[in-house]
């Protein structure tokens, strides 16, 4: 992609325009063994629910559940949805200052809106160039909505190096997808393959998001599994029990639907996927529970 930033120093949120770059659909990526000293890397997506004052579920009231649940997890990465700016700020101050940074803007361009904030650990990882796209046909404007989406959507990207592997380098893209329009979504998977297929095709890359639809049922889940993506979930050699990741705050259902999701490029080796269901006195952090995988980048 064009117009990226390289990345050196600490970052907060950003507004940044995103590179306006038409590339074919992503191709299937052969698949390569994992190197066996390769360290794991923990990866989650998480649709926050965005900080109301509405009780019972404040933001006040689960802030100090999410603290716990991202201390407990301590991913490397992780990518969020629907995180407001000052939300973003305290979960940063929760997870670690010193140790953790971010890297997101608010869907309408600036810090009042949702954002899809990328967390990450600066002892694991350094990102050496971000950007952000709107999903649309005008991906390069910021807050461009042309397929009847509820909401104006977008991709936050980053290019990271993993100190602990040898410097290696990979991708993350993190997004949510449209609750309201499937022709929304569709497009959407269109345009985030097609993007996938415009980075460095020799470095593994990770999508992760709330796609608002469940895996195995829609076709915009086949449509990118088509492209050549791995569901994480499916390829790990070990897994959880499987939980509808949204439960609108009330307890878990056991087999439900999987609409947050973890896909990969073939070659990435997941050794475990699940879904993490924390809660304290009956307090959920988030409407949607966390997924992670842990994983090895080949």
């Amino acid at each position: 992609m064009s117009n990226t930033r390289r990345v050196t120093r600490r970052m907060g949120l950003r507004t940044m325009v995103a590179a306006a770059v038409i590339v074919p659909l992503i191709g299937s990526i052969g698949a390569s063994a994992a190197r066996p000293r390769a360290r794991r890397l923990d990866v989650m997506t998480f649709n926050l629910r965005f900080a109301s004052t509405d009780e019972p579920n404040s933001w006040a009231a689960r802030r100090p559940v999410m603290r716990e649940l991202l201390r407990r997890t301590s991913p490397a990465v992780v990518g969020t949805q629907e995180g407001l700016y000052q939300q973003l700020r305290d979960i940063h101050a929760d997870l670690d200052p010193l140790h953790y940074e971010w890297v997101g803007t608010g869907r309408e361009g600036g810090s009042r809106d949702e954002s899809m904030a990328v967390f990450y650990d600066t002892r694991r990882l350094t990102p050496v160039e971000y950007d952000h796209f709107w999903l649309s046909d005008t991906p390069e404007v910021i807050a461009s909505n042309t397929w009847g989406a509820r909401f104006s959507r977008m991709v936050t990207w980053v290019r990271f190096r993993d100190l602990r592997d040898g410097g290696r380098e990979f991708y993350v893209l993190n997004t949510h997808f449209d609750h309201a329009s499937q022709y929304a979504r569709v497009r959407s998977a269109d345009l985030v393959a097609r993007r996938i297929a415009g980075l460095d095709r020799s470095l593994p890359v990770l999508l992760t998001g709330d796609f608002n639809v469940p895996a195995h049922q829609n076709p915009v889940y086949d449509q990118l599994l088509s492209t050549g993506l791995v569901d994480t979930w499916d390829a790990a050699a070990e897994r959880g029990p499987l939980y509808a990741t949204f439960h609108g705050f009330k307890p878990p259902a056991r087999g439900g639907d999987r609409i947050d999701w973890i896909l990969s490029t073939p070659g990435v080796m997941v050794h475990r996927a699940w879904v993490e269901t924390f809660a304290a006195g009956g307090q959920f952090p988030s409407d949607h529970l966390p997924v992670l995988a842990s994983v090895s980048l080949g």
